[in-house]
């Protein structure tokens, strides 16, 4: 009888991590390493949010709290959906957890049975597939490629559809895509939810305020409101505030499933910290002027990373809507062979072969579930990224 857990055999290292550690045991044998592979933010926590953290400390909120959230945070999540969403929630309908991961993750485990299925469109974020396995569900993976702007059709999604589909993640603007999901793109998608009425939507909305040029961000709830009772509506605080270390994400939907993720939560992690909680608070609540001031940034690194690498030879890179990556198709690269004499037999050789020989970290596109592509995190400096795409192009040029 082995030790470990036949379930965990069923799941695999994040690919994101593995490639940040890598490119962190280069940097440690003194190679110049410029890291492209990790999704956080590079600003600093706001000022105001920080001081609400320290606050907290000199108020002696250091005890547990609420097993899914302070009554005060999720007052002010409930205010957050109606003031920027039109939703309309109460307390008793907001689930705040360690994180949007553990949020997916409690309501996956509080609701999948052996065979569920869960209909997940590719390129996806790493996580999914893996939340669905350990739940001991299905993951039903849908190709969404370039041509259709990696964007799930409703043609697609009909065809995905079968007598034992419990969910549909979408994530929107997408990790690792950046695309999003425009109101009628979001509307096609959510009149064909409608024929279908035991099939509850995750929407992943963690990106909601990094969102770019005229592009208006919409949540199926919002869309649909007749579908608001089989909606888990996900966020959290990690990426629109540069929150990512205090570790607060919160979801919204019916009661009888917050109640279910909740009861799974006080046997796991119980409350989040308390300390983040309310500098959470501070951020929903507080001055917002940070919001657009990142979102400045990242937009004139998305044009700057999409002009560089469209330079580069066999590389397409679309423009994204949102969040702050890009997921370029490297197809005119496949079968060439690199200045060190790597064949670039798939998106994986690719980035191996683009980390060893440039020092540039990405992450190739296969762990993602839709090749042949790379995911560049544009979340750090100008200067890094105006480097980083010139290497780039070098490697691509040297190919041969």
């Amino acid at each position: 009888m082995g030790f470990l857990s036949d379930t965990l055999a069923r799941v695999k290292p994040s690919p994101t991590i593995a490639m940040t550690t890598r490119a962190a045991e280069l940097r440690a044998e003194g190679r110049d390493i410029i890291g492209l592979s990790a999704g956080e933010p590079d600003f600093d926590t706001p000022e105001h949010i920080r001081q609400a953290g320290k606050a907290a400390i000199d108020a002696g909120h250091t005890r547990y709290t609420a097993v899914d959230g302070t009554p005060s945070l999720k007052r002010a999540i409930c205010e957050k959906f109606a003031r920027e969403n039109g939703l309309d929630y109460a307390p008793s309908q907001i689930s705040v957890g360690t994180g949007g991961k553990q949020i997916l993750f409690n309501a996956l485990m509080a609701t999948l049975n052996p065979g569920d299925e869960v209909i997940i469109p590719a390129p996806y974020w790493v996580s999914y597939p893996d939340m669905v396995l350990l739940a001991g569900g299905t993951p039903v993976i849908v190709p969404c490629g370039i041509e259709t702007g990696f964007r799930l059709t409703p043609q697609a999604l009909e065809a995905a559809i079968t007598p034992r589909t419990k969910w549909l993640i979408l994530n929107s603007p997408s990790n690792p895509s950046g695309a999003g999901y425009g109101r009628d793109q979001m509307r096609a998608l959510t009149d064909l939810l409608l024929r279908h009425p035991d099939i509850w939507v995750l929407s992943d909305d963690i990106y909601e305020h990094l969102v770019f040029d005229d592009f208006e961000f919409t949540t199926p709830a919002q869309v649909e409101p007749r579908l608001k009772t089989r909606v888990l509506t996900m966020n959290g605080v990690s990426k629109a505030y540069a929150m990512t270390g205090w570790r607060i994400g919160y979801g919204a939907g019916p009661e009888p499933l917050i109640k279910a993720m909740a009861k799974l939560q006080s046997q796991s992690t119980s409350n989040p910290c308390s300390i983040s909680q309310y500098a959470a608070e501070a951020a929903l609540t507080g001055p917002q002027d940070y919001i657009s001031t990142s979102r400045e940034a990242f937009q004139r690194r998305r044009d700057l990373v999409v002009e560089g690498l469209n330079a580069c030879p066999g590389i397409d890179c679309p423009t994204p809507q949102g969040a702050f990556y890009v997921y370029p198709s490297i197809k005119g690269l496949l079968g060439k062979i690199s200045a060190a004499g790597t064949r670039l037999d798939s998106d994986e050789a690719f980035a191996n072969a683009l980390l060893e020989e440039t020092g540039v970290a990405v992450v190739f596109g296969a762990a993602f579930g839709l090749s042949p592509h790379f995911r560049i995190s544009y979340a750090t400096s100008d200067e890094q990224l105006t480097e980083a795409t010139a290497r780039i192009r070098r490697f691509c040029e040297s190919c041969a």
